[in-house]
């Protein structure tokens, strides 16, 4: 990854610092890649767009997110996340931490 290095990792389950909520990485992006207008309406702490930014699965939600860093923190609770798109992207759930062992096409 150009640019700063990201603290999370896909399958890394999360904490929301400002909504609470719990969730797992699906996908990281280097930088902001939205557009401006989602980021005027939606991101109204005004966080970095040079820093990485989340694809994230929320627990016990339908919905996917998309986060800063800093209003990230690691979730150290070792449970697992309820999201129906789970297993789009992961198979494997071992001490706190998503994976995938299929063969990649």
């Amino acid at each position: 990854m150009s640019g700063s290095e990201a603290k999370f990792g896909v399958g890394q389950t999360i904490c929301h610092k400002r909504f609470g909520y719990r969730g797992v990485v699906v996908d990281v992006d280097a930088q902001f890649s939205g557009s401006e207008e989602w980021y005027t309406q939606v991101a109204r702490s005004s966080p970095p767009k040079d820093k990485p930014w989340y694809h994230v699965l929320p627990h016990e939600a339908k919905h996917t997110t998309y986060v800063a860093e800093r209003n990230l923190e690691e979730d150290l609770s070792g449970k697992p996340i309820d999201h129906p798109l789970l297993d789009r992207f992961f198979d494997v759930f071992s001490k706190g931490q998503y994976r995938t062992e299929r063969a990649i096409h």
